[in-house]
């Protein structure tokens, strides 16, 4: 095997992975340390994808959120895992959720 005359095809094992899924470091990100935040509340009275949709919508259009999944329980209280890149005040999570015409449980444990 010829190792002198390799194509680098910018492929870095950066610790999250696979490469594709690691954060590309440029000269403007070296040293930038980006951590999500990744949160969980409870909300009650979803019952289909729906639901899903209207919670997830609302949630996503919070400053900051980076993506929202739901693990839904018809019926009960759904799992709602928010990640984002800083903190979200709950306040703005429960007005969320409210607007898309929800409310939030007990926090999960």
């Amino acid at each position: 095997m010829n190792t002198e005359n390799r194509n680098d095809l910018g492929l870095r094992d950066a610790g999250a992975g696979c490469a594709c899924c690691a954060i590309a470091s440029t000269p403007e990100t070296v040293g930038e340390v980006t951590a999500a935040v990744t949160s969980e509340v409870l909300v009650t009275g979803m019952t289909c994808s729906h639901c899903v949709s209207s919670v997830t919508e609302e949630l996503s259009a919070i400053d900051g959120v980076e993506g929202v999944s739901v693990d839904l329980n018809a019926g009960g209280a759904s799992r709602v895992t928010i990640r984002s890149s800083t903190p979200i005040p709950a306040t703005a999570v429960e007005a969320a959720v409210a607007e898309a015409g929800y409310a939030l449980a007990s926090s999960p444990s």
